[in-house]
C-alpha cells in the first residue's frame, strides 16, 4: 500500500529560477537514468522477486525513489515558473512553455518521452542488483553534472542531497548481491564453455598499420588467462593457441553417455510393457472415445519403440531393455483398477482408468524429457529429434485424456442433477 505524505523528504528551496537550468533537471524527472526509471525499476524487480528479504529492499529503495522523483520535479517545477509568464524565458523550452504551461511533464531534457525501454529488469535476482548498482553509478554523475552547471545555492543543497542518496543505494544493492554469497561469474544456471570462459582475445592488436601497441594486465594475464590472438592474425607466424568455438567436438562429459543408454533401455522396456497393457485398457473401457483414443496411442507406442531402437543405432549401442521397475508398479496398479472397475458405474469406471493411464504418460514425459535433455547436452540432434517426436506425442495423450475425462465427469453429474430437478 502506497501512503502520500504531503511534505517534502528535502525541503526544496530555489532562489533564483533559472528555466534553461530547469530544463537540465528534467534529465532526472524522465530520462534514462532519472528517478522515475529507477522507482519503476527498483518496484517492478520487488514484485518479481521470490527472496523475502532483498524484496523488502528493492520495495523500499522503490519508494524512496518515488519521493525523489517528488523533488526533482518540485525543483524542476521552480526553475520552470517563469516560463509561464515571461516571453524570453518561454524561449529557453517552448515545448514546456506552450504544450506544458511551464510545468513539468515526464520528459528528458531533450523532450524525448520518458519510456519503460529505460528499465533493466530480467528476474534473475543477482542480474538485476547489478543492473541497480550501475544504474544508481550513472544517476550520480547525472547529479555531479548538475551540480557543476548550478548557481544556485538552494538547488545546489537538493541535488548534494539526491546525489548522496544515490551512493547510499547503492551500497545496500552491493552488500545485498554480496550477501547472497554468489561467485562474481556465477551468472544463471548454464555453465560457460570450459576453455574459451578463459581466452582473451587480442583483437585490437600491433603496431603501425596493425593497430596500437598491445597492453597486458589482470584483465588479460595472469588468474588462468589464456592471451589469443585475434582470428584477422592467426595466420601469422607464432600466433598463440587457437580459439576454443562451440563447434569443436565435446569433450567427454563423465557418466553422461552411459546415463542416457541407460535412460533409453528403461524407456525400451517401458514402452514394450506397455504395448502388452493398452490392448487391455481398450478392452475394458466402456465410451468409444476412450476405446478409440487407447487403440491410437497402442499405434503411437509401437512407433515409440521403433524410434528407441533407431536411438540405439545412431549411438552405435544394442538395443537391450533393462527393466522398468517403475512402469511394472503402473501396469500391475492399472490392472487393479480395471479390476475394481467391473463393480463400478460406466462413466467412474473409465474415469479410474484414466488416472491410471496419466500416470503412466505423465511417467513417460519425465523419462523422454530427461533423455532428451542428456541427448542435447552430448549434441546428439538426431536423437535428441527421435526422443521430442515421442515426447510430443505422449504430452498431445495426456491432453486428450483429460479433454475425455471432462466429457465423463459432465456424464456422471446428470443424473444427480436430474434427480434435484424432480
Amino acid at each position: 500500500m502506497y501512503h502520500h505524505v504531503k511534505k517534502l523528504m528535502f525541503t526544496v528551496r530555489v532562489d533564483e529560477p533559472d528555466p534553461r537550468f530547469g530544463n537540465m533537471l528534467l534529465e532526472q524527472f524522465g530520462g534514462a537514468n532519472g528517478e522515475l526509471a529507477a522507482a519503476m525499476q527498483y518496484s517492478i524487480q520487488g514484485l518479481n522477486c521470490e527472496d523475502p528479504d532483498r524484496k523488502d529492499l528493492l520495495m523500499d529503495i522503490g519508494t524512496e525513489e518515488l519521493s525523489h522523483l517528488e523533488i526533482v520535479g518540485t525543483l524542476a517545477r521552480m526553475h520552470l515558473q517563469p516560463t509561464k509568464f515571461d516571453r524570453q524565458a518561454a524561449e529557453a523550452d517552448p515545448l514546456i512553455a506552450i504544450a506544458g504551461g511551464g510545468g513539468v511533464n515526464l520528459f528528458n531534457s531533450q523532450g524525448n518521452a520518458w519510456t519503460a525501454d529505460y528499465l533493466k529488469i530480467t528476474g534473475e535476482l543477482d542480474v538485476d542488483l547489478r543492473s541497480n548498482i550501475a544504474a544508481e553509478a550513472r544517476a550520480k554523475i547525472v547529479y555531479e553534472r548538475l551540480i557543476n552547471f548550478c548557481d544556485d545555492a538552494g538547488t545546489k543543497d537538493a541535488l548534494q542531497f539526491l546525489m548522496t542518496r544515490e551512493i547510499t543505494h547503492m551500497k545496500a544493492f552491493a552488500l545485498a548481491l554480496e550477501s547472497m554469497g554468489k561467485p562474481a561469474f556465477s551468472i544463471g544456471r548454464i555453465a560457460p564453455t570450459p576453455g574459451l570462459v578463459d581466452q582473451y582475445f587480442n583483437d585490437s592488436t600491433g603496431t603501425g598499420e596493425h593497430g596500437e601497441i598491445d597492453t597486458r594486465g589482470p584483465w588479460n594475464e595472469g588468474n588462468g588467462w589464456v592471451f589469443t590472438e585475434s582470428p584477422a592474425i592467426q595466420a601469422e607466424p607464432g600466433a598463440s593457441a587457437a580459439i576454443v568455438t562451440e563447434s569443436s567436438p565435446p569433450a567427454e562429459q563423465a557418466g553422461l553417455s552411459d546415463l542416457l543408454i541407460d535412460e533409453l533401455r528403461d524407456i525400451l522396456h517401458a514402452e514394450k510393457q506397455l504395448t502388452k497393457a493398452l490392448p487391455k485398457m481398450a478392452e475394458a473401457a466402456r465410451f468409444d472415445q476412450l476405446r478409440e483414443l487407447f487403440e491410437q496411442h497402442l499405434v503411437e507406442t509401437e512407433n515409440q519403440v521403433e524410434r528407441i531402437n533407431e536411438c540405439f543405432e545412431l549411438l552405435s549401442k544394442t538395443a537391450r531393455a533393462k527393466p522398468c521397475k517403475g512402469m511394472m508398479g503402473l501396469v500391475e496398479e492399472g490392472q487393479e483398477i480395471m479390476a475394481e472397475g467391473e463393480e463400478k458405474d460406466d462413466a467412474a469406471a473409465d474415469l479410474a482408468l484414466i488416472g491410471a493411464a496419466q500416470r503412466v504418460e505423465h511417467y513417460e514425459i519425465s523419462a523422454y524429457t530427461t533423455a532428451k535433455n542428456l541427448a542435447q547436452q552430448l549434441r546428439h540432434s538426431a536423437v535428441v529429434a527421435l526422443l521430442s517426436k515421442s515426447l510430443a506425442e505422449e504430452e498431445n495423450s495426456d491432453q486428450l485424456l483429460n479433454q475425455v475425462a471432462r466429457s465423463l465427469m459432465s456424464v456422471a453429474k446428470m443424473p444427480a442433477a436430474i434427480e434435484q430437478a424432480e
